[in-house]
């Protein structure tokens, strides 16, 4: 009897490399005509709305913006970060500051 074939001997063996030789991630950047953003700035504002959208203890996010969202549950006594309420009155007509991180998918 041979051996049991195994579902890995259909497909070659692919090695994923570090991209083309001699670059990293951010000199391909440039290549590309991109520019490496530092970390911070509107990078960190987003990131900490999204870990708002994430956080369960102030309820559900969907169907409502951040803003709607921070007064429920701010009228709850729950104690949103009043981080967050200043951040969405600093950007009031950009959705990605006023809506939910669920908000472009559909449901």
């Amino acid at each position: 009897m041979g051996r049991k074939q195994l579902i890995t001997d259909s497909y070659p063996v692919v090695k994923r490399g570090e991209g083309p030789a001699g670059h990293g991630k951010g000199e391909l950047a440039r290549e590309l005509g991109e520019e490496p953003r530092p970390p911070g700035g509107e990078d960190a504002v987003l990131e900490l709305l999204r870990q708002f959208d994430l956080a369960w203890q102030y309820g559900p996010c969907t169907g409502i913006t951040r803003l709607q969202r921070w007064h429920r549950a701010e009228q709850m006594g729950l104690e949103p970060p009043p981080e967050v309420l200043q951040l969405l009155k600093a950007h009031p007509g950009d959705p990605r500051f006023q809506y939910s991180l669920w908000h472009f998918y559909p449901l």
